[in-house]
């Protein structure tokens, strides 16, 4: 399995958080065990799932060079919604391990959450 990118998606005060500490983990990633990632093709089901609330995001690119060693691509549990391999890091994602970073808008169009996941599973 071959990922060119992927990316992190962080709620503003995620981002603040991390821009003071330097380091880059969510409530989730720290239950986990593991920093999330999702592929441009899962972007779109992530930002639905797990940000529905929120007006604007922060994604993130990181440097593929810098976390290449630590990333695992893993499949989603068998009770999941999704599906598919997913990009997980374990180790420490620094601020300075970010090439790019945008402020993602909350747009007017929205793609039912069936077809995400449809999108997800090509």
């Amino acid at each position: 399995m071959k990922y060119q990118n992927v990316y992190k998606i962080l709620s503003i005060e995620e981002w603040d958080k991390a821009q003071k500490s330097g380091f880059i983990n969510t409530n989730l990633d720290i239950k986990d065990g593991f920093i999330h990632f999702s592929t441009a093709s899962q972007l779109a089901t992530s930002l639905e799932l797990y940000f529905s609330n929120h007006q604007e995001v922060i994604l993130l690119l990181p440097n593929m060079k810098k976390i290449k060693a630590n990333l695992k691509y893993e499949s989603t549990k068998p009770d999941s919604k999704r599906n598919g391999f997913f990009a997980h890091l374990y180790g420490d994602l620094s601020t300075e391990d970010i090439s790019k970073s945008w402020l993602i808008k909350r747009e007017a169009f929205k793609l039912p959450i069936s077809i995400l996941l449809e999108a997800e599973s090509v």
